[in-house]
């Protein structure tokens, strides 16, 4: 049943966020009163200070807000942290960890493939206006890639964490890399073609600093400009998009910046609870400043000053400290991991990293607020914790005997 489970879990954070929530729902109730095995090993819980810390400031937030219950509703996204235990959990060993990142890998591959026929197919005006019902569904504003997400944003958001992580495996060589190195091509290609350039830099940012750790460095160096290099030749309209980040003349950049204005202001008037989940839709029509190309928007377009605004200074430090103690409990693990266990190195360093260009990546995007991103990058910071958990069996295994 377990298997199963996290066969529907792997799809679903691919496609289908209905999908992946409702498996997370019923796999956490089959943990709870389904079959334990009586050498199961025993499962922590890494992170819950800073988790719970999160939490309980988000509530009181939520709480001093003008509008306590709107922003109650709003704060029911807290409830998506909890996927990070379910599949820490539901993974019973390193080798599960491995599997289940190798089929959601697999999986996202499959969705980049059809984002790409997706663009190339789609008409000039951007959308099919005959055709059968899925077809006219997928083909809806097919101008930049999407997949089965409603936005483009959601599918670079999802593939940036999941190609980063699967850099260290690939470059373990064997047979896997004559079909994975394919997938992970495509996987890039889409997300050239989604132009989100926030995820762009995310991208660069967790595979530059995930090939300088690996041991065949400038073979993956090599391979990442050799990828991007013929990404921008293929199709030219990503280099004008590359181009464009951080000039003034841009309208998105300059919108970017007058959020960034309007989201200090309102953390310097609201330092200590923020002004509650949920509420920037209502304030910034109020706080935008005159160069504003949008005068409504229900999030800032960077993950920490929308928690900052939101949740204020307890609540970013807290949220800072989910992050610090990931960080630092995976670093330790990868040290304690042996040298000819490629494997668990590669899956410890590849969550690692992913972790990190989710985190750069929300520093031009709310990804925290996006549930389907979110899913993937908790799924993904789950796998240290499983290869620590082997671990902590194995020496204990070997004091008994």
């Amino acid at each position: 049943m377990r298997g199963w489970l996290l066969l529907a879990l792997t799809l679903g954070l691919a496609a289908s966020i209905t999908l992946s929530e409702a498996t997370l729902v019923v796999l956490a109730v089959w943990l709870v009163v389904g079959p334990r095995p009586a050498e199961a090993p025993r499962v922590g819980w890494p992170l819950l200070g800073p988790l719970a810390a999160f939490a309980v400031w988000t509530v009181i937030a939520a709480l001093a807000s003008p509008r306590p219950v709107e922003s109650l509703v709003a704060a029911r996204g807290l409830l998506t942290l909890g996927a990070f235990y379910v599949v820490l959990h539901a993974l019973p060993d390193a080798r599960a960890a491995e599997r289940f990142a190798t089929g959601l890998f697999v999986a996202v591959a499959a969705v980049a493939l059809l984002s790409i026929v997706q663009v190339g197919f789609c008409p000039a005006d951007g959308t099919v206006a005959s055709g059968p019902a899925p077809v006219r569904l997928l083909m809806r504003k097919c101008a930049r890639a999407r997949g089965f997400f409603s936005i483009y944003m959601t599918l670079a958001g999802v593939l940036t964490p999941l190609l980063v992580s699967a850099l260290p495996r690939l470059a373990l060589g064997g047979r896997t890399v004559v079909w994975a190195l394919p997938a992970w091509l495509v996987g890039v290609l889409a997300l050239g073609l989604t132009s989100v350039r926030g995820a762009w830099v995310g991208f660069a940012t967790g595979g530059v600093g995930c090939a300088l750790i690996l041991r065949r460095r400038w073979l993956v160096l090599g391979a990442l400009v050799l990828v991007v290099a013929v990404a921008l030749v293929v199709e030219p309209g990503l280099l004008r998009r590359v181009k464009s980040v951080g000039d003034l003349a841009d309208d998105t950049t300059r919108d970017r910046l007058a959020m960034l204005d309007a989201g200090l202001g309102l953390a310097i008037a609201h330092p200590i609870t923020g002004i509650g989940p949920g509420q920037v839709k209502r304030l910034y029509p109020l706080v935008a400043p005159p160069e504003a190309l949008r005068r409504s928007t229900s999030h800032l377009h960077d993950t920490p000053l929308q928690i900052v605004v939101e949740r204020g200074l307890p609540g970013l430090a807290a949220w800072i400290a989910i992050w610090v103690g990931f960080f630092g409990r995976a670093a330790r693990v990868l040290k304690r991991v042996p040298a000819t266990d490629e494997r668990g190195r590669a899956l410890v360093l590849g969550s690692m990293a992913a972790v990190a260009a989710f985190l750069v990546a929300g520093l031009f995007e709310y990804n925290f607020g996006d549930t389907e991103v979110l899913l993937v990058a908790l799924s993904l910071m789950a796998l240290p914790f499983v290869v620590e958990r082997d671990l902590a069996q194995a020496q204990a295994t070997g004091r008994s005997d």
